[in-house]
């Protein structure tokens, strides 16, 4: 399965959160510790109207155009919401968000939508990133070119863009002061089902209005359709969909919160056997070619092709063991289900935690 499309209820439901101003200014007033944050007025919150974004930019399902008054009432400063649900990061992020960028400027300008000055207005980039791996790529464009003699230099394009990594929160407290992202963060990031209740309970206190109606609806929806299938892997999941608020959810993770701890436990154990067996025919089969071959550490040292260049400067050759650990075993007379009966036979005799040397050494 394609991995864009794996990760669209994901980004279908981010995207019906972050369709809400509040959900918005709560983005910028908890994380962009900048001044000019405070002369924004959010009450003027508005999504960028159809009328003056291209059709190529309306089309795009993973990105958000915002517009908010600065305190004046003069001028608009455009936000473009950027939804990155790869599972790693994207080198050219820099490079999408010029292309994008210039489209919207080119909209701007063919709709008037200026400021008194008559010059473009500020738009402000941000891409919302919640993949596993750290995020590295560069976010400003000039990075991704190389540099170039004397005043050239002077052409390079530059254009940066602000990084929401939501995994650089993973270890922040429970938020204490109402700030919605930064519940939806910890829910992300949350570990037990105390910590998703703990986080429930204040999106409930932070969204009695009627008027939050809409945006509680889907916070609910995400935590039914994403958070929770995720967080309870192969339990079942069926009964998720009969739930239509986050009260219904918290009474519902109260009832069976129990339940699904013992089931995680016994997932856990069940993982962690397997890990087990695993490692230990690793292990076996680590001894079976140092007894062979000698110590695979320092061959392997000796043949890498990068350790010969630091020592010799000359490039080397890589032992056929050291690249193919298959090609040793062959080598060795034995097969990989001969390897895995002797591994399972080493866990059951203690051989993961403790070694005992072999006959002949």
């Amino acid at each position: 399965m394609p991995e864009q499309s794996q990760h669209k209820p994901h980004d279908n439901s981010y995207k019906l959160l972050f369709s809400n101003p509040q959900m918005v200014a709560d983005l910028l007033r908890g994380y962009i510790h900048q001044h000019w944050v405070e002369q924004l007025d959010f009450t003027t919150l508005s999504r960028g109207a159809s009328s003056h974004v291209s059709a190529d930019l309306r089309e795009r399902e993973d990105d958000i155009i915002w517009r908010v008054r600065w305190a004046d009432q003069q001028r608009w400063l455009y936000i473009y919401l950027l939804l990155q649900f790869q599972s790693r990061p994207d080198r050219y992020m820099a490079l999408r968000i010029l292309t994008y960028l210039g489209r919207l400027y080119e909209d701007l300008g063919k709709t008037r939508q200026l400021t008194p000055s008559g010059k473009l207005p500020p738009v402000l980039p941000i891409v919302l990133y919640n993949g596993r791996r750290r995020w590295h790529a560069a976010q400003d464009i000039a990075e991704l070119i190389d540099k170039a003699p004397g005043d050239l230099q002077t052409y390079r394009p530059h254009l940066r863009y602000f990084l929401l990594d939501e995994n650089r929160y993973a270890n922040e407290p429970i938020p204490q002061v109402r700030n919605l992202v930064a519940a939806l963060f910890g829910l992300e990031n949350s570990r037990t089902p105390e910590d998703i209740r703990q986080l429930l309970s204040l999106l409930i206190d932070w969204l009695a209005l009627p008027e939050q109606m809409q945006l509680r609806r889907h916070f609910t929806v995400w935590i039914k359709r994403v958070l929770l299938p995720a967080r309870m892997g192969a339990i079942n999941t069926e009964h998720l969909e009969q739930l239509d608020d986050l009260q219904e959810v918290d009474s519902m993770l109260a009832e069976r919160v129990k339940d699904w701890t013992r089931d995680w436990q016994a997932q856990g154990i069940e993982e962690g056997h397997e890990k087990g067996h695993k490692e230990a025919a690793a292990a076996v089969l680590l001894r079976l070619l140092e007894r062979h071959f000698g110590p695979l550490e320092e061959a392997c040292a000796a043949t890498n092709p990068a350790g010969r260049q630091r020592r010799t400067g000359a490039p080397g050759r890589q032992d056929s063991r050291c690249r193919n650990p298959g090609r040793g075993l062959r080598r060795a007379g034995l097969s990989r289900r001969g390897l895995a009966r002797e591994g399972s036979s080493a866990w059951h005799n203690g051989f993961a935690s403790k070694e005992t040397p072999a006959s002949g050494e």
